[in-house]
């Protein structure tokens, strides 16, 4: 949603799949001005919790690179490690756990399969639309439980 991955999925489109390459790039993603301008404004009067499906291993990665681009901390959420669940389910037992703590009041993720499970469990959900979802994406986060 914030973060631009295209450049790394190469990594992931031949077999076998180059997922230290894949991972070892994160910190060269480009942030996606939609993203930040809608974490910026949801960010005035809402409590930010990132929810992502990078494995723990990146977080130190991540949390620089939040701070390299001016987003905000707030709280971050990674996959363990040896997680390889689907992204729809993985984030669906997140969020449910985080729900319980209190309310959930807007989920923005760019995989849509991922928001039409959220949707379906009665989160509210809006679809970060503005690049387009890559196959070689989908696969990686629905397919093999890995981002």
């Amino acid at each position: 949603m914030v973060a631009d991955v295209r450049h790394r999925l190469k990594h992931l489109a031949s077999r076998p799949k180059n997922w230290q390459a894949f991972f070892a790039a994160a910190d060269r993603d480009e942030p996606l001005q939609p993203g930040l301008d809608l974490v910026h404004r949801y960010v005035r009067d809402h409590r930010l919790v990132w929810l992502t499906g990078r494995p723990e291993r990146l977080r130190v990665v991540t949390e620089r690179w939040f701070a390299d681009h001016g987003l905000p901390a707030g709280r971050l959420l990674m996959r363990p490690d040896n997680d390889r669940r689907a992204a729809r389910d993985y984030k669906s037992d997140r969020l449910r756990r985080l729900a319980a703590g209190g309310t959930v009041a807007v989920v923005v993720d760019d995989d849509p399969e991922v928001v039409a499970r959220l949707r379906r469990d009665g989160h509210p959900v809006q679809l970060a639309d503005w690049v387009p979802h890559a196959k070689t994406l989908r696969q990686a986060q629905e397919r093999d439980g890995r981002t």
